[in-house]
């Protein structure tokens, strides 16, 4: 696996690209030489059909590539080979009012793998088939290692031995997990590829918001699915097991292709035991200096499992001041930094915690964003301030002790949803730490939170998290009904402000 990844970018193939396209296809299907595709071959995929042909690049070299087509699919046999789907190798058969997309290629280069890109072509995939209010995919999958069992089994006993775990079979592994089931085996499909048999699994997923075309005007939703962390406290070794505890939790939302993970504040806090025996205001500063290490880590799940992280809070060190700072992970492997503009009495008395000086939005590939942290949500002129930003939704990881303080929170963060016509989402800590001076209890409900209008719930909460139990929350925000909330709303908080009479700015 590659080292040193500054910046991972997915885009739409272009004739730029082809020189390394064909050395990446060399390389891929050595046991298949000359299979790589001509110039004039992907020309002609990029003129008919641009949106279905990507490639992820890291560090500005070609990492992967997902090429395909739309077809009319009941004009095609069940039984069909590469060469009907794809018209002699000539792609006529794309079809710009198909319902089906066909997956004609998709590779990542071996020094690639294990970054979980194959992954996010898949998703990229699934995401084009929704927005185009497509049928499914479908696609024939090789089986490469079925010529280590030919002999004994067929290919059908093969896919069942594979499906239950009783094989690895990894290109086949890799797609049912990633939600594709066989229909059925094809038989010939693809001339050369001696190590399948020529065989191939028809490989299919369908697309549950299909819906088949009319005449009525339709609007295309932006949906951005969070997922909430409502984090356990306990004592761990060392930072090595508290990361790989974070990495089932970011795995497992992840699982259910997640845009965001929200972790709580102070989540890291557990490290601290070790300190014990120092005050408190040096035992956080010790806790400081593994912050580097998380973010480093959280940057590397963030690529590996597509997703961007809210890596809640945790204490830096900065010119010899201390600060309660969490992190914005991307996908793309950017990081951006936020901090806690007010902290509360408790941490500047025991800890000698200082308030931040930034407040900002963040873009996103799933929209603006803004961070508070905790108390921060409880000073409504700053979510005012992202807001006026653009923010379409406001993350606040939070700690709290006990249940008055966690209510401060609560409210204050759906008063935020309703006044900034934003959705809210709210992350914190469970459970005890008796070996940790000043952290020995937490209370938390995660909750996501909307505006209160017709298109919302009624009382506004999207979804809510069991009180003081660790688990994750998953729920989806539609950034469109914000639009519509914004011009057409019952209330219009941000358009009927009386800005004749008072202003609001940042200095």
């Amino acid at each position: 696996m590659i080292e040193n990844i500054e910046n991972i970018e997915l885009h739409y193939l272009t004739l730029d690209d082809y020189n390394q396209l064909k050395e990446a296809m060399i390389e891929v299907y050595a046991s298949m030489p000359d299979s790589y595709w001509r110039e004039n071959q992907i020309k002609s995929l990029i003129e008919k059909f641009p949106e279905g042909q990507v490639v992820i690049k890291i560090n500005n070299e070609l990492a992967g590539c997902a090429l395909s087509i739309k077809l009319d699919y009941d004009k095609f046999d069940e039984h069909h080979t590469y060469e009907d789907i794809t018209g002699n190798f000539t792609f006529s058969t794309h079809d710009n009012d198909g319902d089906v997309l066909y997956g004609i290629d998709v590779f990542i280069k071996a020094e690639y793998r294990g970054l979980r890109l194959g992954r996010r072509l898949y998703d990229y995939r699934k995401e084009l088939a929704e927005k185009q209010n497509l049928r499914g995919i479908a696609f024939g999958g090789r089986i490469p290692n079925y010529h280590k069992y030919s002999k004994n089994l067929s290919p059908k006993e093969y896919i069942e031995k594979v499906k239950r775990k009783e094989i690895h079979d990894p290109v086949l592994n890799f797609q049912i997990s990633n939600d594709f089931h066989p229909s059925k085996i094809l038989k010939g499909y693809l001339e050369g590829d001696e190590k399948s048999g020529e065989f191939a699994v028809l490989l299919e997923w369908d697309n549950i918001y299909y819906e088949k075309k009319s005449k009525k005007a339709a609007t295309n939703k932006t949906v951005v699915r969070l997922g909430l962390i409502q984090w356990q406290m306990r004592l761990y070794k060392d930072l090595t097991e508290l990361m790989e505890h974070a990495e089932f939790f970011v795995d497992s939302v992840s699982a259910y292709r997640a845009d965001f993970a929200l972790f709580p504040e102070f989540f890291n806090a557990p490290l601290m035991a070790d300190y014990n025996h120092l005050p408190e205001s040096k035992a956080i500063r010790e806790l400081a200096k593994y912050t580097p290490k998380i973010v480093q880590k959280f940057s590397e799940l963030a690529i590996s499992y597509n997703i961007n992280i809210i890596t809640g809070s945790m204490p830096e060190v900065k010119d010899e001041l201390l600060y309660n700072v969490g992190y914005i992970c991307k996908r793309d492997g950017t990081k951006e930094r936020y901090e806690k503009l007010h902290v509360t009495p408790d941490e500047a008395k025991v800890w000698g915690m200082q308030g931040g000086n930034e407040l900002k939005t963040f873009d996103t590939d799933c929209g603006k964003i803004g961070v508070l942290i905790c108390y921060d949500s409880e000073f409504p002129e700053l979510s005012r301030l992202l807001a006026d930003e653009g923010m379409d939704i406001l993350f606040i990881p939070f700690l709290t002790d006990t249940q008055n303080g966690y209510s401060r929170v609560r409210h204050c963060a759906q008063a935020r949803a309703i006044e900034n016509e934003c959705y809210v989402a709210i992350a914190g800590s469970v459970g005890n730490l008796p070996k940790v001076n000043n952290m020995d209890i937490q209370y938390a409900q995660s909750m996501v939170f909307t505006p209160c209008d017709f298109s919302f719930p009624a009382n506004g909460i999207k979804a809510e998290a069991t009180t003081n139990t660790e688990m994750i929350l998953i729920a989806d925000v539609d950034l469109d009904m914000l639009k519509d909330l914004n011009k057409f709303g019952s209330v219009r908080n941000l358009n009927d402000r009386r800005k004749d009479i008072f202003e609001l700015r940042k200095k």
